[in-house]
């Protein structure tokens, strides 16, 4: 029961930095949890708590959501910045669960041949961390785009980087934001779009993956709850200080601590 509260309060405080929040969670499960079961199980779990910020995030963007929804049932008469937005989010939903899926086979299969132990996922994770950090470095802040210049390549190439969200430790609000702003959308308009990103992949993926084995008990809602309660409590505060501070900086030396514990137990 511990363990889900904790995780739980790790998913809903970190889902809105640009740090993987799957990637911490398996790190934690297989490092102090010594859970046995493989990466693809974890990030499954993960998956299912991100419905707790999938809660929050419904609620935070709540008049965005309903005028998408409205726009999906009668797409000619909403406003050309809704339409964009819809196309944008089909678009980069389809490709980014298909391919997104693909790849979470792929390092499942992986993990399955080379019997990766805690310490080589451990690595894995914190250089993906790195490629994050590097890229979140990289991606300087500009003022050129807004929403109504969302075009099809946009959406096709952040449906590919989404994807990558699906390997643990590659973050997918750190990854989405970054090559928003490296296409030149500004700061507000990379945080808006990748956060409504998120939602039908959440909500898609646990359909997919979690609903055939579903089963609720009271340690999963507790992880749920938590989930919710951190999410909406943190993603105001946190989405302000994401606009001003580069946290590209906080992952890199994120990964580079994960990557030194390897040399303290000795890889």
């Amino acid at each position: 029961m511990f363990e889900q509260i904790i995780l739980g309060v790790i998913q809903g405080i970190f889902e809105w930095l640009p740090v993987s929040s799957e990637g911490i969670i398996v790190l934690i499960e297989k490092n102090f949890f010594n859970n046995q079961a493989g990466v693809e199980e974890i990030i499954k779990y993960a998956l299912f708590l991100h419905l707790g910020t999938f809660l929050a995030a419904l609620i935070y963007f709540y008049k965005d959501v309903l005028n998408l929804i409205k726009a999906l049932f009668n797409f000619k008469t909403a406003n050309s910045k809704v339409q964009e937005i819809l196309k944008f989010l089909i678009i980069s939903s389809l490709i980014g669960g298909f391919f997104g899926f693909v790849l979470m086979k792929v390092f499942s299969g992986l993990e399955e041949q080379l019997e990766l132990s805690a310490r080589i996922i451990t690595l894995i994770v914190g250089l993906l961390l790195l490629v994050t950090g590097l890229l979140q470095i990289r991606a300087k802040k500009t003022e050129n785009r807004g929403i109504r210049k969302i075009g099809n390549k946009d959406s096709i190439l952040l449906g590919f980087v989404q994807a990558l969200a699906a390997l643990p430790g590659l973050s997918r609000s750190g990854l989405t934001v970054s090559a928003l702003l490296l296409r030149k959308f500004n700061s507000a308009t990379a945080l808006k779009l990748s956060f409504l990103m998120s939602l039908p992949m959440v909500l898609g993926g646990n359909i997919i993956l979690n609903l055939n084995n579903f089963t609720f008990s009271l340690e999963m809602f507790l992880g749920l709850a938590f989930s919710f309660i951190f999410g909406l409590l943190t993603i105001s505060l946190l989405l302000k200080i994401a606009r001003k501070i580069n946290f590209g900086y906080f992952v890199l030396v994120f990964g580079v601590v994960v990557l030194l514990s390897l040399v303290k137990i000795g890889i």
